[in-house]
């Protein structure tokens, strides 16, 4: 008997902490991610999902695991990606974190503060890179303007299968509404729209242009 499909996502935001109780991250409430694992399971598939800090309930049958920074998604990823047939990578990961981290809270001087932070891990780059012939993987871009422009540099920069694109600087469809108006893309260059439509919806159509109804490799 073949062993399922099986898929590893990642979504929600991350958080990178400056101290105890401040960090840096985004809006992002993970809707998205949680909506195309429940549809990834709903076919049947072996799901991980990989998850920064959200509210949101475990979809029902998903593997979820749940992480703070960057690199711990990236620690929790590794492990998984090897086995995985597609990766979607949903999460708005922060693009930066302090060179350091405060062991106690800091306190307000009533002055100016300056923080020096740096780049995080690239996620989707690191294992991108690693990607063997049976796997397909796809990036987000979640953009505000230009939002083709920078999915398609993403897309060839990255060395991506496909890649969904969506403008979040419009409310109705943005990182916590409940519906989403994508676009998805293929390395090959293949576009189709989508939406505005609930995010349940948004998920089943993205699933059906990455992968259409398919078994994995014995």
């Amino acid at each position: 008997m073949p062993r399922p499909f099986r898929c590893l996502l990642t979504a929600g935001p991350t958080r990178e902490h400056l101290d105890p109780v401040r960090f840096l991250s985004n809006g992002s409430s993970g809707k998205m991610g949680y909506a195309l694992a429940a549809a990834a399971a709903a076919r049947g598939w072996h799901v991980d999902l990989v998850s920064g800090p959200v509210v949101l309930a475990a979809p029902e049958g998903v593997s979820v695991h749940r992480v703070v920074s960057a690199a711990d998604m990236l620690a929790a990823c590794e492990p998984l990606f090897p086995s995985c047939d597609l990766f979607i990578a949903v999460a708005a990961v922060a693009d930066y974190r302090p060179t350091s981290i405060s062991a106690q809270k800091e306190k307000k001087t009533g002055g100016p503060l300056t923080l020096e932070l740096v780049p995080t891990v690239d996620i989707l780059r690191t294992l991108a890179a690693r990607k063997q012939p049976h796997q397909t993987v796809v990036g987000f871009a979640a953009e505000t303007h230009d939002v083709e422009a920078y999915a398609r540099l993403k897309l060839a920069s990255k060395k991506l299968d496909w890649i969904v694109g969506n403008d979040v600087s419009r409310p109705e469809v943005g990182m916590n509404a409940d519906d989403n108006a994508v676009f998805v893309l293929s390395a090959a260059g293949e576009l189709q729209k989508f939406g505005p439509a609930k995010k349940t919806e948004v998920a089943r159509f993205i699933l059906d242009q990455i992968a259409p109804v398919r078994a994995g490799p014995a």
